[in-house]
Formats: structure tokens, C-alpha cells, sequence
């Protein structure tokens, strides 16, 4: 499996916010495992972060913003792009202004800025959707769609098409994330000729020049406007290149409006919360659409975690039977709840137990409507972890395991004769001083049906016998 990663030692960098015109000062710095991309204001009280998380996208007409309890964070889509195009995982933004700065337009300088800090890795396993059947969003009114498809690397395509002849039809396509800082991150932010001069009019572009927009002009330019832009461009003289764009600027390729549009869907998409393993094809791409895909993958990604059943071939040898796990475990029938070990490692263990009709407990709970007591659902699950706490002793047979504590117990679906009951419990924290804290779970017939944290102890049975 592919560890996460961080970057070695945090950095600064400086500019101007696009749409704010202020000072910006940016920081990234190390972030811990399953950290994922998080913002820091630190300029205002308390520090106030924000996750980079759909759930938090509150408006997106000039870039994409967050906010979270009242604080903002502005124009996000480029730093999350140049995270993502390195491979991150985990990444703290901070700023002291709601704005990252906009630097030349594009992921570019972020990209050096990581970089120069170093990549390093850690030691948790990355988590990756993997996408196994087509997903697809559209916003029936402007046209717009994107969709993601089975794939076996993370690629993504965009087709840009606003019927204007200046800009064309276009297209870009990355096929491996590698790919991204050598053809994309440089690619820059683009408007028309007439959104730039309605932004001017509001007073809502105050960090722009003609080195960190491209700008197509889309309409015949009057001597007003004319005198608009060289105003706010701090230009005597503006003129208009033969390729329809403002002067002062080159393209980087004849593509790049196509290109930067990949880019904000890479930035976008990193809001989903967990890595992508699959196709996106996004046509006619904004922050909306975007965004709003965004939101339904991750909604989608929750549902799925909860519903989440693992999946064990059971026609396989299994990792203990019934003789070694008794050479482990204490107990014996009928209080043996655990017929084979399938998984065991450091910090995990898979279980089976088959329930028949001959159980003793059926005789009495209930007799013509055999039903599986909860408590014993508990104490097999419980038997289960007792086998992943008891293996990190070398002489298990001198050792008892006792409950300490159990919370968050939910009984989800009846376990009834016939039934195979798959146990999986995970520690919640490291195996400490002989205390073992676990998330518990009982799966039967491919529906969760037990759920609970415990947490036990082992005690050496000569202690036990001293002090009686």
C-alpha cells in the first residue's frame, strides 16, 4: 500500500490577493498523518481552522471560497491543485489574510514553494476511492458536466467550449498525476474582456495585473475601457496581440485556458476529502459544477463507509482454527464464541464464528424463535480482540483478558441460526500496559448487525490466584 505524505519543514511565501488586493502572507507547513489539507487564519483570535471539505463551499462565482463559523477563505482551488499535483496528503495552509495570494495565476509558485520544503513520507496508508461505476453530474442550465469512471490511475480531461471564436474549443487532458507540474501547474487563470471590466466596475479585482490573468477580448474595446484597464493595470499603453489576448502576457500553450481548467478541477476535486482512483471528464468545467461534484462524491463516500461491509473469501485455510485458538484463548465450550481467525496483524483481527441451531443459549432465547443474545454477540466480538491482545504476549496460556469498559454499543440486525458472523476489530489506540481499546465489528449476511468500542485488560493467572 502507498504511505501519505507531508512535506519536511515549513515555508513562506508573499504576494497579493486577486480579489482583495492585500498583502498576503502564506505558510505552509507540515501537517500530521490523516491531517488531510487544512487553512489557518492566523490573523485572526484563536487561530480558526477550516478543513478543506465540500461541506464547506459557500460560494464560488470569482474562485472557490470556504467558510467555516464566519471565517473565510478565499480563492482556494490553486494552492489545494499544487498540494494534490505533488502527491500530498496532509498539508496546513496558513495565512493572514482570507485570501492565498494569487502569485502569476497559476499553481506554479506553490508547486516550487513545496518543493524547496521537501516531500517526506509517513507511515499511515493513504485512503483512495476507488471508483467502480460511473458517477456524472450536470447543471442542466449552462451545459455543464463532469463525471468520474473506473480507471486504474487518477487522470482527468477537460473540454472547454464558451462559443466565443477568440477562445475556441479546447482540450487537455492529464493521464497520471505526475504529469501535473510540468503541464499544468504553470498554467494560469483566464477571463473575458467583459467580466474583467463588470469586476472593475465593482471594485472586486484589486490584486490583478496583466501577468497573473490571461485575458481574451471577447468585444471591440472602447477608449473608456481602454483607459479602465490601463488604470488598473498600472499601464500606459495596452494593446491587443494578434491571438485576441491582452498584451504584456505570452501563452504558455495554445491550450492553456483548457489546462488551468484542469487544474481548478484537480483543486476542486482535492475537497472531496480522500484521493480519486478514476477518470474525470469534465465538460465545460466551472467551481459550481465542480464543487457541487464535490459535495456529491463525498456525500456518496460517507454512505458508503457506513454501509461499508469488508469482504473475506472464506473458502480459504484459515489463519488459526479452533485447536490454536484455544491454545490461546482462556475459554472453552460453551462459552467458546470463536470458531477461526482469518486476519491477524499489529493493530487489527478478523474473526468467524458459524451459528447453529445446537447453540445451548437457543434453548431459552427463544424457544420457536431462536434469536442470538446481544451479550453474546459482545463476548464473541470481545473473544475475537482477546485473540489480538493475547498474541502480543509470548505465553498467552498464562494469561486472562477482562472487559474494562464498553460504549457505543448498537445491535443493528437479528443473528439467527445458520448464520456466519464475521467479527473485525481495529485499536483505537496502541496496545498499552496489557490495555487493549478496540472498535468492534459483526457483519452477517453482508449487513452490519453489532457494533461497539471495548476495551480489556490481560492479567497474568498467578496474579489472579495470589490475590484471592
Amino acid at each position: 500500500m502507498k504511505k501519505q505524505k507531508t512535506i519536511q519543514k515549513e515555508i513562506s511565501l508573499e504576494g497579493v490577493g486577486l480579489h482583495t488586493g492585500r498583502k498576503v502572507k502564506m505558510t505552509f507547513k507540515p501537517a500530521k498523518e490523516n491531517n488531510g489539507f487544512t487553512f489557518i487564519r492566523n490573523d485572526l483570535e484563536g487561530s480558526p481552522t477550516i478543513e478543506a471539505l465540500a461541506k464547506y463551499v459557500t460560494a464560488t462565482e470569482r474562485g472557490t471560497n470556504l467558510e467555516k463559523n464566519g471565517v473565510v477563505i478565499n480563492t482556494s482551488e490553486h494552492v489545494l491543485a499544487a498540494a494534490v499535483g505533488l502527491d500530498l496528503d496532509n498539508l496546513i495552509i496558513e495565512l493572514n489574510a482570507p485570501e492565498p495570494p494569487i502569485m502569476d495565476g497559476s499553481s506554479k509558485f506553490f508547486i516550487e514553494a513545496l518543493e524547496k520544503a521537501g516531500i517526506k513520507e509517513q507511515e499511515a496508508e493513504i485512503e483512495e476511492y476507488v471508483i467502480i461505476e460511473n458517477i456524472s453530474f450536470k447543471d442542466e442550465e449552462t451545459g455543464s458536466e463532469i463525471m468520474i469512471m473506473p480507471s486504474d490511475e487518477y487522470n482527468v480531461t477537460t473540454m472547454v467550449d464558451f462559443g466565443t471564436n477568440i477562445l475556441g474549443t479546447q482540450n487537455a487532458t492529464l493521464n497520471n498525476i505526475s504529469e501535473f507540474k510540468k503541464n499544468f501547474s504553470k498554467a494560469r487563470t483566464f477571463s473575458f474582456l467583459h467580466e474583467i471590466e463588470t469586476l472593475l466596475d465593482n471594485n472586486l479585482i484589486k490584486g490583478g495585473d496583466l501577468n497573473n490573468a490571461i485575458v481574451y477580448v471577447d468585444k471591440e474595446i472602447s477608449r473608456e475601457t481602454m483607459h479602465k484597464l490601463e488604470k488598473a493595470f498600472n499601464k500606459k499603453n495596452i494593446t491587443i496581440k494578434p491571438n485576441g489576448i491582452l498584451d504584456n502576457l505570452t501563452l504558455h500553450w495554445p491550450n492553456e485556458a483548457a489546462r488551468h481548467k484542469l487544474l481548478d478541477v484537480i483543486g476542486d476535486l482535492a475537497l472531496v476529502g480522500v484521493r480519486l482512483k478514476g477518470k474525470v471528464i469534465a465538460t465545460k468545467p466551472g467551481h459550481k459544477i465542480n464543487t457541487n461534484f464535490a459535495k456529491k462524491l463525498a456525500k456518496r463516500i460517507q454512505q458508503e463507509k457506513r454501509n461499508y461491509i469488508p469482504k473475506f473469501d472464506l473458502s480459504q485455510p484459515p489463519l488459526m482454527d479452533i485447536e490454536k485458538i484455544m491454545s490461546i484463548l482462556p475459554h472453552r465450550p460453551p462459552f467458546l464464541l470463536i470458531d477461526r481467525i482469518i486476519e491477524l496483524s499489529d493493530t487489527h483481527v478478523v474473526g468467524m464464528k458459524n451459528v447453529t441451531m445446537n447453540e445451548p443459549f437457543f434453548v431459552g432465547h427463544f424457544p420457536g424463535a431462536p434469536v442470538m443474545p446481544g451479550v453474546l454477540q459482545i463476548e464473541a466480538m470481545a473473544q475475537c480482540g482477546g485473540i489480538l491482545l493475547l498474541s502480543t504476549v509470548p505465553d498467552p496460556e498464562n494469561y486472562l483478558t477482562y472487559f474494562m469498559k464498553i460504549d457505543n454499543v448498537k445491535f443493528k440486525q437479528k443473528v439467527l441460526p445458520g448464520d456466519t458472523l464475521i467479527f473485525k476489530a481495529d485499536l483505537i489506540t496502541p496496545i498499552r500496559r496489557g490495555i487493549c481499546h478496540m472498535q468492534a465489528y459483526g457483519y452477517a449476511n453482508n449487513k452490519l448487525v453489532v457494533e461497539a468500542q471495548l476495551m480489556a485488560q490481560i492479567a497474568k493467572k498467578e496474579l489472579e490466584v495470589k490475590n484471592k
